[in-house]
């Protein structure tokens, strides 16, 4: 049974990737029989150099995926060497989920709503410095700026929690509290015993979190386009615009456009490798060299990362219902509820859509990534983890263009089938890697003397192994929640355009409508994961609570 789930898995999951990358090749190459297109030729990268702005773009691509992506990797170690081990950590591990349920376009339409030249950023600061503050000024300094400066710092924000999470596996790995005390009995500080004991491996292990990083900075396209720069976009929103054009003849300038940004993704990976190898084996006389060490800071850097995110639901739920906010008064003049009453047939329509297409993908996520650990466990051969993980590695835009054509010579029109699997192939990986520390940390010995008492595998899995890493399995399955809520491009492309969620809704009213409807969208999609997350802490809670409970009766009884 196992080895059977375990081909489907790949079957569905991964081999997909395959005709992906082929099809988007073949595209590019000028090859598209369904368009009259039957002759190789590399007409359509030509057109992609003949863009204007096609180099500044790609360099802005570069300099902003790669500046974030490190300073969310500064922001997570600040955070680590300042909390971890002490009881600080508790309210950080407790903060996390809040703060992963948050989805990036829902933090972005906030971030958006705080830093416009009429945010309510620019409000306070117009109510406390109003005799020297000049408040007709547009100039942009965070949302859509030349540089990207306020994409840098959402997407730094927004991927330091997920650092965190994945962190903390890393981290039980290394026994971190055995290298502080051999470091102490040295004469290291914490600071010190940090910066060149822990962070080198730490580095290490973190290599596939911070591809995926990666992979998602250089692929981005719905943050990027409310809180990116527009002239030039970044290089994924303007290939996302190519396969947008109503002339399909066209096409493979788009499909050479993906293949650009695959190729851009992969030299980013290579600088980030490259960048790893340095810090710690090519450059490292930092390593031993002394004992200066610096106290990085985490606690700031964290209390503003809460404290962003705290204000988005209040903000969003002020706009929601402002009938009349002339700028700079710093709240609304008049309030109303009557865009949530002509919106809220649309909304709840859109929220079951976007519910259940979420529910039914990270459930089948969940299945596959307990057969994929499963498997891992009790075969010598298996898919390795990067192999896995080539959904999160590769920029959306150079599979999903592939998968899409590979849907179309299948015939079948069965728009919300499609959107659920695109889901799921993307929803997998990070269900799978959110499930890898629990596995690699469960002590198998427990199963072995389940199995030497006579007991099947199936029942040693659901009375020994189960009740241990339950915990565990909600919140992966709420991860996978929440990515798939969060999905954009997966939902445009393979639903073709008749599939509306809340996040293609979102993002579709946060290019230029009203800030009202925009705020309900991006409301709804904030607290939906969050609502998830909420449910997941409450029975996790009560199975600690049942299960503390049980022990100290126990104990009574073996006193009695």
């Amino acid at each position: 049974m196992l080895p059977a789930l375990y081909i489907f898995l790949i079957a569905v999951c991964i081999l997909p990737t395959l005709p992906g990358l082929i099809g988007v090749i073949m595209a590019a190459l000028g090859y598209m029989p369904a368009l009259g297109l039957h002759h190789f030729s590399m007409q359509g990268f030509a057109q992609v150099f003949q863009w204007q702005g096609i180099g500044h773009s790609l360099g802005l691509t570069f300099f902003i995926t790669l500046l974030s992506t490190y300073l969310a990797c500064f922001f997570t170690f600040a955070i680590l060497q300042s909390g971890w081990g002490t009881r600080w950590w508790r309210r950080i591990e407790a903060a996390l989920n809040p703060l992963l349920a948050i989805p990036h376009v829902a933090f972005a339409i906030g971030f958006a709503f705080l830093f416009a030249p009429t945010g309510m950023g620019i409000r306070a600061l117009y109510a406390l410095i109003a005799p020297t503050f000049d408040a007709t000024s547009n100039t942009p300094l965070l949302i859509q700026d030349p540089y990207g400066l306020g994409l840098i710092l959402v997407l730094a924000l927004k991927e330091t929690p997920f650092l965190l999470l994945m962190s903390i596996s890393v981290l039980k790995q290394l026994n971190v509290q055995q290298t502080e005390q051999v470091a102490a009995s040295l004469g290291y500080n914490r600071a010190q015993t940090w910066l060149k004991c822990v962070f080198p491996q730490w580095l290490s292990k973190l290599r596939f979190a911070i591809f995926a990083v990666i992979a998602y900075g250089v692929s981005v396209v719905d943050v990027a386009q409310i809180v990116g720069p527009t002239n030039p976009p970044t290089f994924a929103v303007l290939v996302w615009q190519w396969f947008s054009d109503p002339d399909l003849q066209l096409m493979p300038r788009a499909a050479a456009g993906a293949i650009m940004l695959f190729a851009l993704g992969s030299l980013l990976l290579a600088v980030a490798f490259c960048i790893e190898w340095l810090l710690t084996k090519g450059i490292n006389q930092w390593l031993w060299s002394g004992r200066k060490a610096f106290r990085l800071p985490g606690k700031p850097v964290f209390v503003l990362l809460v404290s962003l995110t705290a204000l988005i639901i209040p903000l969003l739920s002020i706009w929601s219902v402002a009938l009349r906010w002339r700028f700079p008064d710093l709240l609304p003049s008049r309030y109303s509820g009557r865009f949530w009453q002509l919106e809220w047939s649309n909304i709840l329509s859109t929220i079951n859509v976007s519910v259940v297409i979420a529910l039914i993908s990270a459930s089948i996520a969940l299945v596959f990534a307990i057969v994929a650990h499963e498997y891992r466990i009790k075969h010598k051969w298996h898919i390795p983890n990067y192999i896995i993980a080539i959904p999160m590695l590769v920029p959306q835009l150079s599979l999903l263009f592939g998968l899409q054509v590979l849907t179309l010579y299948t015939n079948i029109h069965h728009y919300g089938v499609w959107v659920t699997w695109a889901h799921l192939f993307f929803v997998f990986p990070y269900v799978y890697l959110a499930l890898d520390g629990v596995y690699r940390s469960y002590d198998q010995r427990l199963t072995q003397i389940g199995l030497s008492l006579g007991k099947s595998p199936l029942h040693v899995w659901l009375k020994i192994k189960l009740p241990q890493i339950a915990s565990a399995l909600l919140f992966a399955w709420v991860i996978g929640i929440s990515v798939s809520l969060a999905q954009y491009l997966p939902t445009l492309m393979l639903g073709a355009g008749r599939i509306s969620t809340l996040t293609t809704e979102a993002v579709a009213l946060a290019s230029g409508s009203d800030r009202r409807i925009t705020a309900i969208y991006a409301l709804c999609q904030a607290l939906i994961p969050l609502c998830f997350f909420i449910f997941a802490h409450v029975i996790n809670n009560k199975n600690a609570s049942t299960t503390g409970k049980v022990r100290s009766t126990n104990n009574e009884l073996s006193y009695q």
